[in-house]
């Protein structure tokens, strides 16, 4: 990872909110990012895909629009997924496959080992289940894996 000017203080895990087994990508939430909410780019700096891929949004160098009061000093991750497939009735789950709980943990130590910070779901700082599991308890010893 290149060295970046702002301090990181925080890595943030979010999820698409998007139903379990829906392929989609980057291109997809820069979209609706853009165009539904008006906002510049793609809030989030890294999206984790359903095969584990992960693809680059907003660059590091940039504050995320990702979770509100904490973009400054964060980076902001989602996975795609975190929603049941029950079509209207969706509710949160946790739908990561195994590649995306391997290429998040992948991304989460690299990020630890360049940048610092705690690792946080969305919802320890907003009422939303994001990312529809406990990040933080599950990630909390992920400096100590690598």
């Amino acid at each position: 990872m290149k060295p970046i000017k702002r301090k990181i203080n925080k890595i943030i895990v979010h999820c698409t909110a998007t139903p379990e087994c829906r392929e989609i990508d980057i291109t997809d939430v820069r979209r609706w990012h853009i165009e539904e909410r008006g906002w510049s780019d793609v809030g989030y700096h890294f999206l984790v895909l359903l095969d584990g891929t992960i693809q680059e949004g907003r660059p590091l160098e940039r504050s995320g629009a990702h979770t509100k009061g904490h973009n400054h000093d964060s980076i902001g991750i989602a996975y795609v997924g975190g929603m049941s497939a029950d079509g209207e009735q969706s509710v949160p789950k946790d739908t990561r496959t195994e590649e995306q709980k391997e290429a998040l943990v992948d991304l989460l130590c690299e990020l630890r080992l360049s940048y610092g910070g705690e690792i946080y779901g969305h919802r320890d700082f907003s009422s939303k289940a994001c990312p529809s599991f406990d990040a933080k308890k599950e990630y909390e010893n992920i400096s100590n894996r690598y």
